[in-house]
């Protein structure tokens, strides 16, 4: 199905880089060239599907069987058809590559993290394509000791992901898992750090839903999925003993929901989330007694959410208890395991009121204060809030920005370190003492080539179809002429509550340069303002998300922000569905279409609950299988409105081994859209065969994934 992640690997690789001048060797617009190579056809079969909506006849449901060679054969002719189109556009593509690897210090570290008696940093070398995670006694000697390259466990294979990389609290072992198919079912190892050898434990088909260590490093905790892709089931591993006599501590029976696990700030206790899309529970067990049975927090209760940390003698809790934007309570330890309810006023105090439009997102304790991660007025922030009731916000100024804190392993400190980055500003670190504000840059990310002065980033707004005003985010460069005339980017989201701050990115400037405006739209089914936000564009209420996203290409044509004929629209997984779902309502409103990995055949995939992800999913889009959700989301199926048109140039990737979107739903799309396109417009197709969601994942493939989607872009506006 879909998932929580809006931004595609190969984006979130090449964001931290950057640019190089306002002049480049391409013309803005390098035309469109005719593929030599005839279109695929896909095999048609007759199928009926039985709706509450009436029967409907669907000649590609027969890729839903992944393992029909006609299937690999369809995509194969796809990829060839595709190297076709690509082949014709090499060089641009070869420049865009260059391009984007000249804004990239390839060889580069990150800055040195103090945890324990070590220094951690991560560091990267010119031609090799994965990360190197390093140790050293000092900071200046922080990469003396190589914990794990990538690079060497990426040997030989054509897809490498690394999950979990997790140290024991005695820094004697590294639980790290691997992911060498796209397929999301990894393989967690422990090593030992001393010698760096792996231990014969080896365990497979684990999820990355979190591991935690027992606090002696005796015991490590870790989740497996169903076969429905569902992380189900937490265990108990003792160290140096075989994976077949782990311990299942925990089942979740519902299908509703995930389990999640991690460690408490403190390294205190050990946390197992239980949370499905409108509730949550949370389960406890003491660091330092593994063996222990998990101890509910609070019991589940429909539609409320929340989540809990250590602070001390208390637990602390966020949670949308009488709270849409969410609150934060404490309890002390002992009371908060007991079985007195929510409602026991001696029990929970509140710390953190509920303010309606302020939506807090995440809680970080330290050891005389908490870090708050809010939301509020569409842009992100940090709070401070310290025991004695003060609080501090950290100041970024107006500009759209991302902010999060960064990497913050020591308890007792009065030192928090934070990262920000804008349209306009690449990612920069920063030490801030919390009590007086005296901020230290640490770090900007490198940016050879590129001239951070030549672009400006604003807000604007959009005003949608019942009157809601939408915010977007644009950036183009200071030469560029806002008259109309410039070809334009419109990118968004808007699911699962997914606040998406603008970021900084090495690949978009090669548009920016080009005279191309970039725009990252807010719509409703995003987080960005507030809980409600969200809700307004889920559900029965999920198609003022697109018509969002139309208001907004409309705003940046009426404002002259964008060329009526020059607009592009991109998006993937959730954004995939919304950029095919606009591009099926208003075909005349785009140039072209970036759909990556798209949810597109939305009825069909919601009706049947065998296919991973989907009962869990009913609490995102409903159930199609009655009314009133089978009439609202087949108004919005990409697959179900592609009727004969004029449609724009449209480009669609896919991942063979894709858990999250099948790969069968954007191959059903575009062999209907071969099959009822008119207007003689690009229709390509790329599916990554040793891949899965997230795209190519060594550093130099991503890049090029990013130019042959910017050529497309160059080549259909």
């Amino acid at each position: 199905m879909v998932d929580t992640q809006p931004v595609s690997r190969a984006q979130v690789l090449i964001d931290p880089d950057t640019h190089c001048g306002a002049t480049v060797p391409l013309p803005a617009y390098i035309g469109s060239t005719v593929n030599s190579q005839a279109a695929p056809s896909a095999p048609r079969r007759a199928h009926t599907w039985h709706r509450p909506t009436g029967d409907v006849l669907d000649h590609y449901a027969w890729m839903r069987d992944l393992e029909d060679p006609e299937l690999l054969e369809y995509l194969r002719a796809e990829n060839a058809a595709a190297e076709g189109w690509f082949d014709s556009h090499s060089e641009v593509i070869e420049t865009i590559f260059q391009e984007i690897r000249s804004r990239v210090q390839e060889t580069d570290m990150s800055t040195p993290v103090e945890y324990g008696p070590w220094w951690y940093v991560t560091s990267t070398t010119e031609e090799m394509a994965y990360p190197i995670h390093h140790r050293g006694p000092d900071h200046t000697n922080a990469k003396h000791t190589v914990l794990l390259d990538e690079n060497v466990e990426a040997r030989g294979h054509d897809y490498f992901d690394l999950g979990a990389f997790d140290l024991s609290m005695d820094h004697q072992f590294v639980a790290w898992s691997m992911d060498t198919t796209g397929n999301e079912r990894y393989t967690l190892q422990i090593r030992d750090l001393t010698s760096g050898s792996e231990l014969p434990d080896k365990i497979l088909d684990v999820s990355n839903a979190g591991v935690a260590w027992s606090a002696d490093g005796r015991w490590l905790f870790y989740v497996t999925a169903d076969a429905q892709q569902r992380p189900s089931r937490v265990w108990r591993h003792q160290i140096g003993s075989d994976a077949d006599d782990d311990e299942c501590i925990l089942e979740e029976t519902d299908e509703r929901f995930f389990l999640g696990l991690g460690t408490t700030r403190s390294q205190s206790w050990i946390v197992i989330q239980s949370g499905s899309r409108t509730s949550a529970e949370s389960h406890l067990i003491p660091t330092n007694d593994p063996t222990a049975e998990p101890a509910i927090a609070l019991d589940r209760q429909s539609n409320v959410e929340y989540s809990i940390d250590h602070w001390g003698d208390v637990f602390i809790l966020q949670t949308n208890n009488d709270a849409i934007d969410f609150r934060v309570l404490t309890a002390p330890v002992e009371a908060a395991l007991s079985k007195n309810g929510w409602n026991d006023e001696d029990r929970w105090s509140e710390l953190i009121p509920h303010l309606p439009g302020r939506r807090i997102t995440g809680v970080e304790p330290f050891a005389d204060h908490l870090v708050v991660h809010e939301w509020a007025d569409a842009q992100p922030r940090l709070r401070v809030l310290f025991r004695n009731g003060t609080e501090r916000i950290i100041d970024l100024g107006d500009e759209p920005h991302d902010v999060d804190l960064s990497s913050n392993p020591m308890w007792s400190t009065n030192t928090v370190r934070f990262g920000t980055q804008s349209m306009t500003s690449p990612a920069t670190l920063y030490d801030e003492k919390v009590t007086t504000g005296e901020r230290t840059l640490l770090r900007r990310m490198p940016t050879p080539n590129v001239e951070l002065g030549a672009y400006r980033a604003t807000r604007v707004w959009a005003t949608s179809h019942d009157g809601t005003a939408v915010p977007l985010d644009v950036v183009h460069h200071v030469d560029t002429p806002l008259d109309g005339t410039a070809p334009a980017v419109l990118y968004g989201y808007g699911a699962y509550e997914a606040s998406m701050p603008p970021w900084f990115s090495a690949a978009r400037v090669s548009l920016l340069d080009r005279g191309f405006v970039w725009a990252l739209a807010h719509p409703r089914g995003g987080g960005e303002l507030g809980r409600q936000w969200y809700l307004d564009g889920k559900l029965l209420a999920k198609p003022n998300t697109f018509l969002d996203m139309i208001a907004c290409a409309e705003h940046l044509i009426d404002s002259r922000l964008a060329a009526p004929d020059r607009l592009v629209i991109r998006g993937g997984s959730a954004g995939g569905l919304l950029v095919g779902s606009c591009m099926t309502k208003r075909p005349d409103l785009f140039a072209s279409v970036i759909a990556e990995v798209p949810f597109v055949d939305v009825v069909s995939t919601m009706s049947d609950p065998s296919l991973p992800l989907t009962i869990t999913e009913w609490e995102e889009w409903g159930d199609p299988r009655g009314e009133p959700y089978a009439s609202c989301i087949e108004s919005y199926s990409p697959y179900d409105n592609t009727v004969h048109a004029n449609y724009p140039a449209v480009y669609v990737t896919a991942g063979l081994n894709d858990p999250r979107v099948s790969v069968h739903e954007p191959a059903k799309w575009v062999a209907r859209l071969r099959e009822v396109a008119q207007g003689g417009r690009p229709i390509v197709m790329r599916t990554e065969l040793e891949s899965g969601h997230g795209g190519p994942t060594g550093r130099y493939d991503a890049w090029r994934y990013e130019a042959r989607t910017l050529t497309f872009i160059l080549a259909t506006v």
